[in-house]
């Protein structure tokens, strides 16, 4: 990249001095005839008063000293009529275009010819009384050594123009694609280490700032997607951390229990049953678990999923399943009037696993035959347990993945529910919070959007 810029830029100014260079000879090449031109014509005038024609005209050489450099011009009067000419030659070319001239059918013209010493001349042929031409004649030696002249030092002035062009684009390029060099280099590096951690050296005083350059807004966006990346491979690495010790438990156990069972001839019939009822339960645990691991892992939003989803109905449908699955709990529904036909883009069966996630929730810190209540509004959906609440010291956490409360140890669930509803959450735009409900237990409450929202978006913006 660096070389196809310096290309560029060189051949851009390049191109510039050359052609720069070329307008200038011309020009300078036609000033210096354009002098010449009018040396001749005042010669012309000189030599036209010295021998104007009286009744009679007489044809042939009137000066003939333009053969010497410096020399005054020469002259010679020419008739329209080839058999008028003199018995002497001319000194100067006689052609048509210039009997033409004598007999008033062609314009006077200049001319470029060369002298019998073989020296370059320029020459005039302009009508000179009736039937005659006039022709008038300098040497142009000066002139053309001029153009020669102006063209040698236009020619080095154009080469010197290529080679500092060649060099400026260099350092052009070299200088406008440092950051990007830093950020080839980095990017290199982390492919080579695999760490995430490093970062692209910013230009002092642009950190930040308002007039940074496409090159250093590159090199910023790209720090921020590093921040990003460290960011996942960090949490990544934790979830792989946390699962691994949260299998570690129920694992052992199955094995425990399989090895119990393979020994099953020196067992009693209660015996075999308790450790059969102790395996399921493990099976089914471990694979909660892990179809809660695979969830949370995938993280990707709903966007290609999208479909109208009636939120009154696919409520419902969950808190009449969560009353067969906990038939020691009550819940209730209370549905707004203008939250009955409310629709909003998203993907049914991951919003029914958020609500799933926060009923199982309320159930499980309810004491047998509690309440737990269910609000649905055009804005948010609450849901109220009674239970024991939440400690202080607990609630910036109930959010985080595989995080257990003391008082909930004890209880069954891997700690990724209440995480897999903010995930989802998330990916539908919306925000789910948790917080003291008045008289005792925990309220969690799913914001959907609001009318400043986007309408491109499902609920309110990810805050996080």
């Amino acid at each position: 990249m660096r070389t196809r810029l310096a290309v560029a830029a060189s051949a851009a100014v390049a191109v510039v001095a050359i052609c720069v260079c070329t307008a200038s000879f011309f020009v300078l090449r036609y000033k210096l005839y354009q002098q010449l031109d009018q040396n001749l014509s005042q010669s012309a005038t000189l030599a036209a008063q010295e021998h104007r024609a009286e009744e009679e005209q007489d044809f042939g050489v009137l000066a003939g000293e333009c053969r010497f450099l410096g020399a005054p011009a020469c002259a010679q009067v020419v008739p329209a009529a080839a058999a008028d000419d003199p018995r002497q030659p001319y000194l100067l070319p006689v052609d048509r275009a210039t009997r033409q001239v004598a007999a008033g059918e062609l314009a006077p013209y200049y001319s470029n010819f060369t002298l019998p010493n073989g020296k370059p001349g320029r020459m005039l042929t302009t009508t000179y009384g009736k039937g005659s031409a006039f022709q008038v004649a300098l040497r142009a030696d000066i002139a053309e050594r001029g153009v020669r002249q102006t063209a040698a030092i236009l020619s080095v002035v154009g080469g010197a123009g290529v080679l500092l062009s060649a060099l400026g684009g260099y350092w052009v390029s070299r200088t406008g694609l440092a950051p990007v060099a830093r950020l080839t280099a980095t990017a290199e590096r982390i492919a080579t280490t695999r760490d995430a951690r490093h970062r692209i050296e910013l230009p002092p005083g642009r950190r930040g700032g308002r007039t940074e350059d496409e090159v250093t807004r590159l090199a910023t966006a790209f720090n921020t997607m590093l921040g990003e990346l460290e960011e996942s491979v960090a949490a990544r690495r934790r979830l792989v951390a946390d699962a691994s010790h949260e299998l570690r438990t129920p694992l052992t156990s199955l094995r425990t229990n399989a090895e119990l069972l393979a020994r099953a001839d020196r067992l009693t019939a209660g015996q075999r049953d308790r450790a059969s009822a102790a395996l399921g339960r493990q099976l089914r645990e471990v694979t909660g678990l892990v179809n809660d691991l695979i969830e949370l892992a995938r993280d990707e939003e709903p966007q290609p999923l999208l479909e109208e989803v009636r939120v009154a109905p696919l409520v419902e449908h969950v808190v009449n399943a969560a009353r067969g699955h906990w038939p020691a709990i009550a819940f209730t529904l209370d549905t707004a009037p203008g939250a009955a036909a409310l629709t909003l883009p998203g993907v049914p069966s991951r919003l029914s696993r958020l609500v799933t996630n926060l009923l199982d929730d309320a159930a499980k810190f309810s004491p047998e035959g509690s309440l737990v209540e269910v609000s649905l509004t055009s804005a948010d959906l609450t849901v109220r347990d009674h239970g024991p609440g939440i400690a202080p010291e607990d609630l910036p956490h109930v959010f985080d993945r595989f995080y257990r409360a003391e008082r909930a140890r004890a209880l069954p669930g891997s700690g990724l529910g209440l995480a897999m509803a903010r995930q989802i959450a998330h990916a539908h735009g919306a925000e789910l919070t948790a917080e003291h409900a008045p008289g005792g237990g925990a309220r969690f409450r799913l914001t959907w959007r609001t009318p400043g929202d986007e309408p491109g978006s499902v609920g309110l913006r990810d805050k996080r």
